[in-house]
């Protein structure tokens, strides 16, 4: 299902359509372009059958003009330092957007974690850690969990990393266990921020009560926005996992759904089973895309029937998409407000280890709530104004915010 369009250009054209509406100037954009720094590692593995296994792995620093670089790490079969540089640009412009004080990173290696053991996946985990120990800390460049990579993987990256630094220093990774310094809500974060939104969207036209929605995705992030949109009234007629889709017309029931999933280590089997296409092609109030990016691309755009695409992933709609979407009257709400969820947890969790306190799961989900409401208030309001596409307002905002930063700090003439 996904496309290989996650590069430079695209993102580039489409921030080139929010120039007009910021106070960026092609000098500024082109400072953008450039990651402030890009290393690839070497990583050599003992296997379990004691050879030895050499991996690829990478890590982006975007940009530090609003605080410390933060972005997560994915493992993952083929991915590759140009990669890694888009991610970490648009984790750059989703913490503007979300007003943290913080840039953007992203890292990964390449591997499909799911082909070794637990040890050999530690082993990996905590060799990558220490070869790029002297890059990373709390004040500096912080870790977070991606595709492929969880709590777990988290708790293994703070332990090497402070074995190496003879620290106990837990703010180098955010992501991490809540019995060791880490926040409530993180895994839930950017499905419950892509619900907000996908609400307030369909509240302004028809309402979320009764409407129909699908997940592309039913992973962490999916399962938590569908339960959200539930319980906001709206009825999830389809999700889908690597291996297909099921449907109901009337609406799945979620927690016999998630029975039906431990038991059989997929959805198929549950309702009417459907095609991954399939399921795209659903006439729908939305569907959200909650799986990885070029869900939605030139090869299946116009099979899309439904009227709202939520970005609950980065990308997942292609620019080549977008455009041809955007004429059929399809709104695409974009990974830089949908899913700043993930932006807004992680920075509490961090802000929580420089301090060394807690916040309880219900103020954290007021936080996350305040600060997602917060976001898509201004994003909307420089729609409003411009009659421009929610993407092109979010890129304007982050832009401006940048550009205000770097020339503050006197990048600029």
């Amino acid at each position: 299902m996904r496309a290989s369009g996650l590069n430079w250009q695209g993102l580039m054209e489409q921030l080139h359509e929010a120039l007009p509406y910021s106070e960026v100037t092609e000098q500024s954009l082109a400072y953008f372009r450039y990651p402030r720094r890009t290393v690839s590692v070497n990583l050599p593995v003992v296997m379990d059958d004691g050879n030895i296994r050499v991996f690829k792995g990478f890590r982006v620093v975007h940009s530090t003009a609003r605080g410390p670089s933060m972005g997560g790490v994915r493992y993952r079969a083929g991915i590759n330092a140009h990669e890694c540089e888009v991610l970490a640009a648009i984790m750059t412009l989703k913490a503007a957007v979300a007003d943290v004080p913080l840039g953007g990173a992203k890292g990964g290696v390449d591997v499909d974690p799911e082909s070794l053991s637990e040890h050999e996946l530690q082993g990996l985990t905590r060799r990558y850690t220490s070869e790029l120990v002297e890059l990373i800390g709390p004040n500096e460049d912080v870790l977070a969990p991606d595709v492929g990579t969880d709590a777990q993987t988290m708790a293994w990256m703070l332990d090497a990393y402070n074995e190496s630094t003879d620290t106990t220093i837990s703010g180098v990774v955010v992501g991490k266990p809540v019995q060791l310094g880490g926040t409530y809500g993180n895994k839930d974060a950017r499905g419950y921020s892509a619900a907000i939104l996908t609400r307030r969207m369909l509240d302004m036209d028809g309402g979320v009560k009764n409407a129909r929605v699908a997940i592309f995705g039913y992973g962490e992030v999916g399962s938590r926005a569908a339960r959200k949109l539930r319980e906001d009234g709206a009825h999830i007629v389809a999700v889908s996992d690597r291996a297909g889709g099921t449907y109901n017309s009337s609406g799945l029931d979620l927690d016999a759904l998630e029975q039906h999933r431990m038991a059989a280590g997929q959805v198929g089997g549950f309702g009417l089973d459907i095609t991954l296409d399939e399921l795209l092609e659903l006439d729908v109030d939305a569907i959200v895309l909650a799986y990885d990016f070029g869900t939605v691309n030139a090869g299946n755009a116009h099979t899309i029937r439904a009227r709202l695409l939520v970005e609950a992933t980065n990308r997942a709609v292609l620019p080549e998409a977008e455009r041809y979407l955007s004429g059929q009257g399809v709104q695409v709400l974009p990974d830089l407000v949908a899913s700043i969820g993930g932006v807004v947890v992680n920075y509490l969790e961090w802000v929580q280890s420089h301090n060394n306190f807690s916040w309880s799961e219900e103020e954290v989900e007021r936080a996350l709530e305040t600060r997602v409401d917060a976001a898509v208030d201004e994003v909307m309001a420089l729609m409003q104004q411009h009659q421009t596409s929610m993407r092109t307002a979010a890129y304007a905002l982050a832009m401006t915010r940048l550009h205000s930063a770097t020339t503050m700090r006197g990048v600029y003439p």
